[in-house]
This record gives C-alpha cells, structure tokens and sequence, in this order.
C-alpha cells in the first residue's frame, strides 16, 4: 500500500476523535500501510499540514475526524493540484460529529472506510470551487446558504457535543425565527433568480447533518452540482415538511425544487454565512464551478 498521511483533528465528535483515532491507526497500521501521523491544534491547521506536505510530494490522505476535517484537506490540496500530473487521493476515518460524505457510500461509515483504505480502493470524486471577494474555497460535499447555514452556525456554538443530535436541536430553535431573503444567482448562464429564499443547498453529495437527505439527486463524480432551493415558508408548513429531509421527500413540496448546474453565478450584495462542509464561514461569493474529476476518494 502507498505510504499514507493521517491527518488527525482530535476535537471532532466533542473530543470523541482524540480518544478513538489511535486504535483506529493502529488498525490500520496493521495491516500492512505505512502510515505518518500529523495531529492538529487549531482549526485550519489540517489545511496548512496538507498544503505542506503536498508541496513536498505527499500525495495520499486520510482525514481522521468530520467532514470538517476532509474540509480542511481539500483546502490545502487545492488550487495547486488541478494542474498536478497524479490526483492526490484521499481516505476517511469518520470520528467527527455529522460525517455526510461518506454516507453516499454506507450507513456503516467507520468499518467501511477502514476496509476501502486497507483494499486501496479509490473512486473518482468532483471539487467544486467557490470563488467569492476574499479568494476561492474548495468542497466535495454541501455549500448552503440560509437556514441551514443558520442552523450550523448555532450547533457548532451550542450543540455540538451532542453529536448529530445536536443539528435537531439547532433546527428547533431557528424555527423561532425562520428568516427568508433574496439569493440573487443564475445556473449555467440562465436567467438571475431573485426570489425569496428560506435556503440555497449546493451539493456533491447527498446528505448534510449526518442523515438528512438534502440532496437525494446529486452524485460525487456526475460532474454538476445539484441546486436545491427552498422559498420562503409558513412556521407551519417548515414543521410539517423538514422531517421528510430525512428520506428525500421534502422535495414534493411546491416550494422546494432541484436542478444541476456545472456553474453558478451569484449578484448578492452583502456577506453570507455559508455553511461548507459542516463548517460555517462568512464570504461574499460570486461564482461557484464544478471541477470534474479533481480528486480520487477512498470509499
């Protein structure tokens, strides 16, 4: 097996990586992998590790944590491996708090992607890149803005050693407030779309918040990104119709709809909470693209 990096976010899951990682490496290890381990200290230091060690040949990743640690790596790879001769690659050990990606694959996340890292076995993966103001960002699983960006904001600041519990209890209390505003954007050159939005979801994958189905269309190497939208809604008619994101449903109703794009412009006038990944970070975007292709996973 190709010598490994792991990189490791001990504060995912509330700390539960920090304890769990070691037997998980050391599972690893013996099988056979040549695995460096790289621990880290403070947020976006996965991001400078992975960059470093890019630069320096590493071409072969494992994010141990959530899906804001794969963040992180995506970030550090990109932009500099678009042009690069070999895809860099990238496994998971999903010790964090919602891992979403790799439930495209399994509901068995931690023993299923143990067991891909162990078979070396790598599927095609797209990034999308979201340019905005203050630089570019890379993704391979949910960009939104709005509600759900709100909701992530308020769970990583209270709920977050809950666990996945803990995006159901942010839920329950941005409903008290449910704001909806314009999230001025075109897909692939169409018509600008100003309507009033409770949320904008960008997906590569299909699940956010550990098991909410947000995108049941969207695929991991299709080379689009599915667009869910969601108008402005009634306190009533949110309560009775966000359950159903757990099965995929909630796109029957009239005031939700889907499409694919390989590029969005945006024409909005402010900055946005945007919720990447599981992380939330305030940019002003203006376009968004899908790059097919640009990295192999292993899942």
């Amino acid at each position: 097996m190709t010598s490994l990096l792991a990189i490791v976010n001990p504060a995912a899951g509330g700390g539960r990586c920090g304890k769990l990682a070691p037997a998980a490496l050391k599972e690893l290890e013996a099988t056979g992998a040549k695995v460096e381990v790289a621990y880290t200290k403070a947020a976006g230091e996965a991001t400078q590790i992975a960059r470093k060690a890019y630069a320096e040949g590493v071409c072969d990743f494992i994010a141990v944590g959530g899906d804001g640690t794969s963040f992180e790596i995506v970030n550090g790879l990109f932009p500099e491996a678009l042009n690069a001769a070999h895809k860099p690659t990238l496994g998971f050990l999903p010790l964090g708090t919602g891992n979403s990606f790799l439930r495209d694959f399994t509901t068995d996340g931690a023993s299923y992607a143990l067991d891909a890292i162990k078979r070396g076995q790598l599927r095609p993966c797209d990034v999308i890149r979201l340019r905005h103001r203050g630089g570019e960002l890379y993704y391979i699983n949910i960009l939104s803005f709005g509600f759900l960006a709100d909701v992530c904001s308020l769970t990583n600041r209270r709920f977050k050693r809950f666990g996945e519990a803990g995006y159901g209890m942010g839920v329950a209390v941005k409903l008290i407030e449910l704001p909806s505003r314009p999230i001025p954007h075109s897909l692939d050159g169409g018509p600008l779309d100003r309507r009033e939005l409770a949320f904008i979801v960008i997906s590569n994958s299909r699940y956010t918040g550990g098991k909410m189905l947000i995108s049941p269309g969207a695929e991991v190497a299709n080379g689009f990104a599915e667009v869910t939208v969601a108008e402005k809604l009634d306190r009533i008619s949110f309560v009775k119709t966000f359950p159903k994101i757990f099965d995929g449903s909630h796109l029957g109703h009239p005031a939700l709809s889907s499409g694919r794009a390989r590029k969005i412009e945006f024409k909005v006038d402010r900055m946005e909470d945007a919720m990447i990944d599981g992380e939330v970070i305030p940019v002003w975007p203006t376009e968004l693209e899908v790059i097919a292709g640009a990295l192999e996973v292993r899942a």
